[in-house]
Parts: C-alpha cells; structure tokens; sequence
C-alpha cells in the first residue's frame, strides 16, 4: 500500500461535475490500496474574484487582510470536494492549513512554509478517510492567515508528501505533462516523458506555468517523485525526477517565456560601494523579488543600474525605487519604468557539456529582428529579457532552431526526447 498525495488545481475543480470527477478519481485510488491525501485549488477564477473584490475597495490594500479574503476560495472547494466523496459511499474529511498546522512566516501574499504537523493527517488516514487539504494557504506563528503566492498548492502538496513521506505526488491540471514550451505559442511542442529536478526548478523559475518554483524546490530537495498529469485524461503524465546520464543528451529540454515582469532602470547613480546594497535592501524588506540585474560601466563615477520585477510588485518598486533615487547619498538623475518586456529561457542540462549554446539563442534572436535587453545564465539556462511583443516570435525560432519541434524518430542530439 502507497501513500499517494494528489493535487487538483483550479481548473479540475471548475464546476460541480468536475468536483464529481475529482471525487472518483480520489476514490479509484483509495480503491486500488493507497491512502490518499487530496490537496486542492479555488475553483477557477474564484481567487481572481476575490482579488478583485478587493481592488475595489483599495488600489492598496493591507496584504493580511488581502490574505484573508484570498484563502476563502480554497475553503469552498475542500467542503464540496469532502462532499462528492461522501455522496460516493466513501469516507473524507477536509482540513484548512490553520488545522493541519501549515505554519508559514509573515510574508502576507507570498508566504514561506516553515513546518507541517501531520498528525491530524495522520490519525484521519488511520480510520481509512480520504483527507482534503486547502491548498495556498498556511497560518503563521501569530495566527494569522496567510497566502503562499500563485500556484501555492503545488507547494502545498509537495510540503505535504514531504512531511508523510509519501511514496508519490501527483499534480493533475488542464495539460497532461510538461511539454518543450507552451503548445499554445509553438503547435509542435512535444510532452516530455521525463524531466530533472533541476531543469524543472529552471523552467518553474523562468515563467512555465506547470509548477510553483517552490514546488519543485521541496520536491528536489526532500526527493519526492512528482508526476505532473491531467485530471481528464488517464494519459501517465511527465516524471519530475533526479538527473540521470541520459539527460545529458539533450542540449536544450525546454523553453519558457514572462511577460509578467517589469523592467525598472537607475540612471547615474554614484559608482561607490554600497549603494546597490542600500538600493536592493530596501526592496527586499518590501518583500520584492529580483530577478535579473545588469549594471553598466561606470563614466565619470556614475552608472545605471538596471533589474527586473515582477509586475505584482511594480507599485511598491516604484515607491521604494523614487525614495532611494532621491536619497542624499545617492542623487539618481532619473528612475525608468518598462512595462512592455518578456522574458524568454532556455534550459538544459545538457547545456554544462556543450559549448555555444548562449551564442546559437543570440544568433537565432538576432536573426528574427529581436533585440536584446538583458541578459542573465546558469549553468543550464540563459535568460534574454526583449520586448514583449517579439515573444511568441522568439520561442517559436528558438524551438525550431534547437530542434525541440522534430518528431522523436527525427530527434538529433539536441531534441531526443528525455527517455522513459
């Protein structure tokens, strides 16, 4: 018997059919000799509802009392879920995060996992229950709601296989894996049987939608295998697993694109020690994540300096941003907003054994028109940030230009597929 922690976003659990069938598939599970452990999403637009509910009051709401608002959504769906399973003749019992103990800390709307009491989970499992947990949403040590940010219930269910020691994590969605980029944006983008940790955590970070980054972060960390897969198929789905010799074969596994980040721009600023220090320490007691960051050479002992956010918190880096401008230690002449850039990856971890990768993304981006912004790598990925118009462009040359759109009886050392 295995311990199987499976998790159903907003769009399986969209209407009350699809909570009927996420009920069976619950029950099919527990039928076939595992404990189940369930963790669902709002039902789709529901959180979106809510937030906007709440930008109808403020354009600057309190981000507690935002959290409160925002946890309601996964409140409803883990009783209907309970319910479905009980209309089945099967036992289940819901829990919000404050009662499994979820406790995360204080950063309201993007909120770290700290620690899980599993024992209520635990004693449930024991008398053969079905347990739903809400997802995205954890208590911190005041106890107070929080909100582990967008996509947090992957991270919730991760958390939790890691805590039971599940013997599996399932992510069932509306796409049936993890594909080589977006099928939307590229037609000829293939589902790949298995993919690393590592090139995951790469693709998660970058701006692919199938995983929370801190999903991946807790599943490759307490190695937990994660199964990515769709509720309305029986289609087995994508491995997220540890790196063997073979994928190394292939050079470029996947490509991901943001159009949700935000470009902010410091001009001559004093090139002195410390003052990036006071620049990026006052965004980061905001809570505000940056991404990349390239700061020019300097002229005449002053320079730019350059980062990117996300969207989300454009607002907030505008005000930190101005106040540090005009701080009298820094003397900015101007603080530049760019809304309309994308940020377009490639990522691979065959990339540590092959050179000119970097070179072939710039020569197939150069030669589409696009322009180059920004530039950030890993040791298996290369980021460029370019305008958000050329997006699309850009993932579809990229794709085709690393061979990741050939048929698999095609495939070349650049796009055979991750073997299963």
């Amino acid at each position: 018997m295995a311990l199987i922690v499976q998790k159903y976003g907003g769009t399986s659990v969209g209407d009350v059919e699809r909570i009927k069938n996420v009920a069976r598939r619950c029950i099919a599970a527990q039928k076939a000799g595992h404990e189940v452990v369930v963790v669902v999403s709002a039902m789709s637009g529901e959180t979106n509802r809510l937030l906007k509910l709440v930008s109808q009051i403020t354009d600057r709401p309190s981000e507690r009392e935002q959290d409160v608002v925002a946890a309601t959504g996964e409140q409803v769906t883990i009783g209907l879920v309970s319910l479905a399973i009980q209309a089945q003749k099967r036992k289940a019992v819901s829990f919000m995060g404050h009662q499994v103990a979820i406790t995360t800390d204080s950063a309201f709307s993007k909120a770290r996992i700290k620690s899980i009491d599993a024992e209520k989970i635990r004693a449930a499992l024991k008398k053969k229950h079905i347990v739903v947990v809400a997802g995205f949403q954890g208590v911190d040590e005041d106890g107070n709601v929080t909100t582990l940010g967008r996509g947090g219930s992957d991270t919730t269910a991760v958390a939790l296989a890691a805590a039971l020691k599940a013997d599996a994590c399932e992510i069932y969605t509306d796409v049936d894996g993890v594909y080589t980029t977006d099928p939307n944006v590229a037609p000829a983008a293939r589902k790949l049987d298995r993919i690393s940790y590592e090139e995951m955590l790469e693709l998660a970070s970058v701006g692919a939608k199938v995983l929370q980054i801190r999903s991946v972060e807790f599943a490759m960390k307490y190695k937990v295998p994660l199964w990515v897969k769709s509720s309305f198929t029986d289609d087995p789905g994508t491995l997220v697993c540890e790196e063997d010799p073979s994928m190394e074969d292939v050079v470029v596994s996947g490509i991901a694109y943001d159009k949700n980040e935000a470009k902010i721009a410091i001009r001559s600023v004093p090139d002195v020690p410390g003052v990036a220090a006071k620049i990026f320490g006052a965004l980061d007691e905001k809570n505000i994540i940056v991404d990349l960051i390239v700061q020019n050479v300097s002229k005449d002992g002053r320079t730019d300096l350059t980062f990117t956010v996300g969207k989300a918190d454009l607002v907030k880096a505008k005000d930190v941003v101005r106040k540090i401008a005009k701080a009298i230690k820094i003397k900015a002449e101007d603080v530049e907003m760019d809304e309309q850039i994308s940020k377009v990856s490639i990522v691979g971890v065959g990339m540590r054994n092959h050179s000119g990768v970097a070179a072939k993304m710039f020569k197939v981006l150069a030669g589409a028109g696009i322009n180059v912004q920004m530039i950030s790598t890993s040791e298996i990925k290369v980021s460029c940030v370019i305008h958000a118009n050329y997006t699309e462009l850009a993932v579809r040359e990229l794709h085709t230009a690393f061979g990741l759109d050939k048929p698999v009886s095609e495939g070349v050392a650049e796009s055979v597929p991750l073997k299963g």
